[in-house]
């Protein structure tokens, strides 16, 4: 179970900042042939946990550091798309 307290004290824009940082020099590893997959990064070690969703990297990445917050990204897409995609999709 992930740790409550944890979520609570974390800066999400460092995350977030980070996470971008660690993606951009990896993503030539997963582009363009995973794309549309999942990729969790721990931010803090630069472990990454690789899924076909987003659940399925988060959970391996829990496996690993189950007290983790991690960056999730969608392969070959920006931030933006995803949120984007996410919008049109519940209307």
């Amino acid at each position: 179970m992930i740790n409550e307290n944890k979520i609570k004290m974390v800066n999400i824009q460092q995350i977030a900042e980070k996470g971008a940082e660690i993606y951009s020099k990896i993503k030539g590893q997963y582009e363009p042939k995973e794309n549309g997959r999942f990729l969790a990064i721990d931010v803090y070690n630069g472990d990454v946990f690789f899924g076909v969703t987003s659940v399925e990297a988060v959970e391996k990445a829990r496996g690993s550091h189950p007290n983790e917050v991690f960056y999730v990204v969608k392969i070959g897409f920006s931030a933006a798309e995803t949120l984007a995609r996410l919008a049109m999709s519940h209307l």
